[in-house]
Formats: C-alpha cells, sequence, structure tokens
C-alpha cells in the first residue's frame, strides 16, 4: 500500500489534478493535466508513467487517465487536506483566497496527519464554541482590516460579555 509519504509532493499534485478532473465530470487527460498544473505535456508524461508504475492511476498514452481504488484514496487524502488548509487560512486568518490556495498547496505536501487533525479539532471548536463564535472572529477580521490595530479590549469585551454574565462567560453571537 502507497503512502503519502512515498509520492514526492509533485507526484501528489499530479493525483490531485486528476481527482479534481474526474470530479468535474472531465476526463483527465494529458493535456487537461498538463493545462491544470501548467507544466508541459512531456513532464505529465514522466509523472504518469511513474504514477502508473506504482498502480496508482490506469494509463495508456492517448486515452484518459484514471485513478485506481489506491490512487482515488491517496488523491482523497491530499484534496482533504487541501481543503482543511485552505479553509483554515482563508476563513480564520483571513488570508485572500488566492493566497491561500497557493500556501495550502504547499503545505499540504508536508503536514503529518497528528498535525492536520489537531488543526480540525481546532477549527471544529473555533466553529462550535460559544465563547468564540462571532464576535472572537469578528474582532480578528476586523483587527486585520485595520492594519493590526485593536481597538479598547474593554469595549471589545464588553460587546462580548453580557452584563448578567458571570466573569469568563461569553455571549453566543448566532
Amino acid at each position: 500500500m502507497t503512502e503519502l509519504s512515498d509520492l514526492s509532493p509533485n507526484l501528489e499534485d499530479y493525483l490531485e489534478a486528476i481527482f479534481v478532473l474526474e470530479s468535474s465530470e472531465q476526463k483527465a487527460r494529458a493535456k487537461d493535466i498538463a493545462d491544470k498544473l501548467d507544466v508541459q505535456r512531456a513532464s505529465v508524461t514522466g509523472a504518469l508513467h511513474s504514477l502508473s508504475q506504482k498502480g496508482l492511476i490506469n494509463y495508456t498514452p492517448y486515452a484518459a487517465v484514471t485513478l485506481t481504488s489506491e490512487g482515488f484514496r491517496i488523491a482523497t487524502k491530499v484534496v482533504h487536506r487541501h481543503k482543511v488548509l485552505f479553509e483554515f487560512l482563508n476563513t480564520f486568518l483571513n488570508v485572500p483566497a488566492d493566497r491561500a490556495g497557493t500556501t495550502a498547496c504547499h503545505m499540504e505536501h508536508h503536514i503529518d496527519d497528528q498535525t492536520l487533525e489537531c488543526l480540525i479539532a481546532f477549527i471544529q471548536f473555533i466553529k462550535s464554541c460559544p465563547r468564540t463564535q462571532g464576535c472572537w472572529t469578528e474582532a480578528f477580521t476586523t483587527f486585520c482590516k485595520t492594519n493590526k490595530v485593536c481597538r479598547n479590549c474593554k469595549d471589545c469585551i464588553a460587546e462580548c460579555v453580557p452584563s448578567s454574565a458571570p466573569s469568563g462567560s461569553f455571549r453566543n453571537k448566532e
């Protein structure tokens, strides 16, 4: 069984491109893959041979490329990593979408499973905890948009904490 650690970032990108092309109901042909990855077709041919030898794709020159079940398993892991990293960068750190996409693509090849799971847990916490919803993420967005200038913390706390709430209890702004 092939694992992500057995593949170069370059080959992971090829699997991801094939997955995306197949998912959008297009055929994944060498030309489509070259266009998607912005590489020369000769580079695609070499990568497809390598992925085929590893049993990750079905490849015959001049025919559509398809993922094997093992290739599909690995491609979905790469796509999942990319989506998690993109969401974190774009939604929580306010990195512009184009930059978040590029950065997520670089990071997806190097993040280990345990760290990814911690990041997913953090995202889930931020999305679900009443103490972080609304005012916390809105305040961070404002902070980023105002050149890292934070207004008076007492005002911010007053907006997030109802006056009748015990100390440390935050209002859920849903």
